[in-house]
């Protein structure tokens, strides 16, 4: 903004905040919630374009909003976010979690960096500046995430230099190769290098002690990988800031609800990180993560000083996160604090309404043919062995951590087989970025699944597609829908195609608006369900399981993975 336009703004903010004439927009009445001081006050609150300019007095506005018995709070602010796992773009991901609170949300497109590399980071940058939110784009600092994977592309610091400087965004994304940190691997060092003293988002789960403060050293700033209070609380005595997260799989409030009180909460704030639509229709987004946290005990007024003001401070952003003049007009109207139950919202000094998202224009897909995969066949999925005992990943509902078991399992003609009376499946990840042609096989339990076949082509973070099954055939139908589909999710019953959900954008995004993506993922849940699987979240549990930065044993197209040891293990 030029200085004249600067000067010609703050008179017209002077002027209203003074109440010599109309405000452009009063909240009337409300019950507001001061983060800063912990009371609730009947006051207006008098906006100026996009800044709140008035509180604890009374205005008079051009358009005026009756919050007579309800409450204001800030603006929420969900501090890491991948929006590729929302199974939509970002201009539906604004529309479906916007009327519910969340104002600002601070992305990490390292799903479609790890497919597209840097077209997909500027499709997400494009996308940011045509939103009715506020969305900031991390440089995703992991693509590829490990050297035990296949990506489909590779960003050095170099590439992530050259977008340091555009308005959406804030820094380095999620450092998650913790290994790679502290053992000085020289590209992972580089990055850091680059950034360092510039804002560093981190990920480093289970890391205590002398590997954390080495961590730590590095300038890395947060963590939302925190399971426990213990951890957590080592965490914010070391000074890092902790992002409660709730996601589709990993559910972490009601474990980290009682670390947060009046003294730690400056030091915590709370994300979703994967959240698909359906959980959101269902439970909603941030507002589900105050109500979970204010139902744990945490006291009411921390809660919603972390999931704004605590989180604007720990990025950066320090024209929100509280509703006071010369902040951002980014406010949230509830019937009841305790359920966060939201009735209205304002971002940016505009009432959020259907017509605000009208009007927009996207910027085009991209990754349309990002499948690269040739048809399998059955006998890829066969696995040669000496005996009968292997390792076993062991699924833990709502965690994406595992368990590293050991099994016996059918052992037939000098092969291994899956053991469905014992809940133990094949585990395949197929590369499908058109460079390897890698097949990596194991055995997983915990899908409860005793005939059929699950596939996935969101498969964090390299997004090679996981399939797990107890039938060879099946599993290679499974893949080659998949492939057909352009990506996606695929369930096969009885050697047939039983549900399917298309994501040809990068294979991790539908073309489709939200709703329509929501009661697709609801269709497919419910067959996977009639086929014995027990896990609230099937697909996105499976997602996980190629994550070789999360303990404790994984698989990649490479084989498996000792996360801990941070090496491929024989199978």
């Amino acid at each position: 903004m030029e200085r004249a336009q600067a000067k010609a703004v703050l008179k017209r903010r002077i002027d209203q905040a003074l109440g010599r004439g109309r405000a452009d927009l009063v909240v009337k009445n409300a019950r507001m919630l001061n983060v800063a001081t912990g009371e609730l006050v009947e006051t207006d609150i008098a906006i100026c374009g996009d800044t709140i300019v008035g509180t604890y007095d009374r205005y008079d506005g051009l358009v005026e909003i009756d919050a007579r018995g309800r409450f204001a709070v800030p603006g929420f602010i969900d501090t890491h976010v991948h929006c590729e796992s929302t199974c939509v773009p970002p201009v539906e991901f604004d529309r479906c979690v916007l009327p519910r609170g969340t104002t600002t949300a601070i992305c990490d497109p390292h799903e479609i960096c790890n497919v597209l590399g840097e077209a997909g980071l500027q499709y997400f940058l494009d996308s940011a500046g045509t939103l009715a939110l506020d969305l900031r784009v991390q440089l995703s600092s992991c693509v590829p995430a490990t050297h035990l994977e296949t990506a489909g592309a590779r960003l050095t610091a170099d590439d992530l230099v050259r977008h340091r400087h555009h308005p959406k965004v804030i820094g380095l994304a999620e450092f998650m190769n913790f290994p790679g940190v502290l053992l000085k691997d020289e590209e992972t060092l580089d990055k850091l290098a680059a950034f360092l003293g510039s804002h560093i988002d981190g990920h480093s789960p289970l890391v205590r002690g002398k590997d954390l403060n080495a961590y730590l050293s590095c300038g890395i700033r947060n963590c939302h990988e925190c399971t426990g209070l213990e951890e957590a609380r080592e965490k914010i005595a070391k000074g890092m800031q902790v992002l409660i997260r709730d996601g589709s799989v990993s559910k972490d409030v009601d474990a980290l609800a009682p670390l947060v009180d009046m003294t730690t909460s400056p030091f915590v704030a709370f994300c979703t990180d994967d959240r698909n639509p359906l959980d959101i229709a269902e439970e909603g987004h941030l507002d589900h993560l105050i109500r979970r946290a204010i139902a744990g005990g945490a006291d009411r007024t921390a809660v919603y000083r972390a999931a704004t003001w605590s989180a604007a401070r720990g990025f950066g952003l320090g024209d929100r996160g509280l509703l006071a003049p010369g902040y951002r007009a980014d406010i949230v109207l509830l019937d009841d604090l305790d359920q966060c139950s939201v009735t209205q919202v304002i971002s940016a000094g505009r009432p959020v309404t259907p017509d605000l998202f009208q009007g927009r224009t996207a910027p085009a897909p991209v990754g349309l043919d990002s499948m690269k995969r040739a048809p399998v066949q059955a006998g890829d999925f066969a696995i040669p062995a000496q005996g009968p005992t292997t390792p076993v990943i062991g699924v833990l509902p709502g965690k994406i951590l595992t368990a590293a078991m050991t099994a016996t399992v059918p052992f037939r003609g000098g092969q291994r087989h899956a053991d469905p009376d014992n809940d133990i499946l094949k585990i395949c990840v197929v590369e499908r970025h058109g460079r390897t042609r890698n097949i990596g096989k194991g055995f997983a339990h915990g899908f409860g699944l005793r005939r059929g076949a699950l596939a996935s082509s969101v498969g964090h973070d390299s997004h090679n597609i996981c399939v797990v099954g107890s039938d060879d055939a099946e599993m290679a139908l499974a893949v080659n829908r998949l492939l057909a589909l352009g990506g996606g999710f695929v369930v096969v019953r009885d050697g047939a195609v039983a549900g399917e959900v298309a994501l040809p954008l990068a294979g991790l995004m539908s073309l489709k608006p939200f709703e329509t993506v929501e009661h697709e993922l609801a269709a497919i849940r419910r067959v996977v369900r009639d086929m014995g699987c027990p896990l609230a979240e099937p697909f996105l549990q499976l997602a996980f399981l190629p994550l070789p930065v999360i303990p404790h044993l994984k698989i990649t197209d490479m084989g498996l993975v000792d996360v801990d040891r941070f090496e491929l293990v024989a199978a």
